[in-house]
């Protein structure tokens, strides 16, 4: 297998991925793998795109616009509608390769490009196949928590802060941005969110840290959260097959669930046991079945 540092442009912004080519002769069917939210194409994504890629898939990791070392202003930022865009115009990226046939391309979305896959997929008859590993729709994570309990009222106030921001950036000043993680693991137990402790185990300990990762969001992206529904397109799917892997303990798992019952052709959902959400990113014991599970699908289906 190769890995080949690749650039291709996403409404005006370049974006820098990687491209992994298996030892066997092209063109071949390539999927696109998509990181969570601030996470970068060396961590979980490219993970999955290495390991399909031995399986026999041109595989593309790449990382979002304004993040890790793709162009955008803020950093940071986080645009739904941007993020959608990325995923095409990865398609149209890989259609002009010559290891890839362009008639078998198919997308995997891990946590928030699990959202992010159903959003651009269904629009995109280029895609063939669609798979998602701890899906969750980012503006679902934020506006009701990540086990869907949250009190409104916190989005509400996180509405404010992202209008007070941009009232001062209007008026010359930079307002500091949403900060992400805790300083420390203690500080994110005593949250008492499993999901915020989970995230700070993998992205700010040596088990997952990336020094590309975010670290925060810009404030701009909080109302971008607001009116975006990543699962809204989702029968426009049709015929089209939907693979959902999720754990049994992840506190996203309802997501997976709502997305899956909006799907009108093929599908799937299949629950990794004992695995909760960031599990899926890199533990052998639960990546090893679902790694499983999507070249089975991509192979029947691609």
């Amino acid at each position: 297998m190769t890995k080949i540092d690749v650039t291709f442009d996403s409404a005006g912004l370049r974006l820098a991925g990687h491209l992994h080519v298996p030892a066997a002769d092209g063109p071949l069917p390539a999927v696109i793998v998509g990181h969570p939210g601030s996470g970068v194409k060396e961590q979980a994504a490219g993970l999955y795109a290495a390991r399909l890629a031995e399986l026999g898939f041109v595989t593309l990791a790449f990382d979002a616009a304004y993040q890790g070392e793709s162009a955008g202003e803020p950093r940071g930022l986080e645009d739904p509608a941007q993020r959608v865009e990325d995923f095409k115009a990865a398609v149209s990226f890989l259609t002009t390769r010559s290891e890839v046939d362009a008639g078998r391309i198919g997308e995997l979305g891990i946590c928030a490009s699990g959202g992010y896959v159903l959003s651009a997929a269904p629009a995109d008859r280029r895609v063939k196949a669609v798979a998602t590993v701890s899906a969750a729709d980012i503006s679902r994570q934020f506006r009701l928590g990540a086990d869907g309990s949250q009190d409104p009222a916190v989005f509400e106030g996180m509405l404010e802060a992202a209008a007070q921001a941009r009232t001062a950036a209007a008026a010359g000043e930079k307002p500091a941005p949403l900060t992400l993680f805790p300083d420390t693991a203690e500080q994110a137990r005593a949250l008492g969110r499993e999901h915020g402790v989970e995230g700070f185990e993998y992205y700010r300990t040596d088990r997952g840290f990336h020094p590309r990762s975010a670290e925060f969001f810009d404030w701009t992206s909080i109302d971008r959260f607001a009116s975006f529904d990543a699962f809204a397109a989702v029968p426009l799917l049709g015929s089209r097959p939907l693979l959902m892997i999720t754990g049994t303990r992840a506190d996203t798992a309802w997501m997976s669930v709502e997305a899956f019952q909006r799907a009108t052709g093929p599908k799937e959902l299949y629950r990794v046991e004992g695995a909760g959400h960031v599990d899926l990113y890199d533990k052998e014991q639960y990546v090893g079945p679902a790694l499983e599970k999507l070249a089975r699908f991509f192979t029947e289906n691609l």
